[in-house]
C-alpha cells in the first residue's frame, strides 16, 4: 500500500471531520424524531437536542474555517451561518421549530448539492 500523501495531521484533521459529521447527523436525525413526538427524553428532549445539532454544526464550520478561511467570505459559509441561527433560535423558541426544522433540511440539500460555482461564489472581497 503506498504512503498517504497527505501529512499526518491532515489525515487525522480529516477523520476528525469525518467523526463529528457522523455524530451531526445522529444529532439531527434524533432532533429530528424529537420534533415528530419521540420519545427522547432520555437524550434531554428538543432543546437539549437542538444545543447537540448547533454544537457539532458549529464544530464542522470550524473545521471547514480552519482547512479553508475563505469559506466565510462564501455563500456556502453564509449558508451555514444562517443556518447555526435558525438551529440556535430553535433551542429557545418552541412554536416555530417543525417549520424551521424542514427549512433547513432543505436549505442543507440545496446547498450541498447546489453546483461547487454557486457554493463557492464569493460573496465579498476579490474573486480569486
Amino acid at each position: 500500500m503506498p504512503p498517504s500523501t497527505f501529512p499526518r495531521a491532515d489525515l487525522l484533521r480529516r477523520w476528525f471531520s469525518v467523526l463529528v459529521r457522523g455524530l451531526h447527523l445522529v444529532a439531527v436525525i434524533a432532533f429530528g424524531a424529537a420534533l415528530f413526538g419521540a420519545p427522547l427524553d432520555h437524550l434531554g428532549g428538543v432543546s437539549l437536542l437542538a444545543a447537540a445539532v448547533t454544537a457539532s454544526g458549529v464544530v464542522m464550520f470550524a473545521l471547514d474555517i480552519w482547512r479553508k478561511p475563505s469559506h466565510l467570505l462564501e455563500v456556502a459559509g453564509a449558508g451555514v451561518l444562517a443556518k447555526l441561527l435558525l438551529v440556535g433560535w430553535m433551542m429557545f423558541e418552541g412554536a416555530p421549530r417543525l417549520t424551521l426544522f424542514w427549512i433547513i433540511v432543505v436549505w442543507s440539500a440545496l446547498f450541498s448539492h447546489a453546483p461547487a460555482t454557486f457554493r463557492h461564489a464569493r460573496l465579498i472581497g476579490p474573486r480569486p
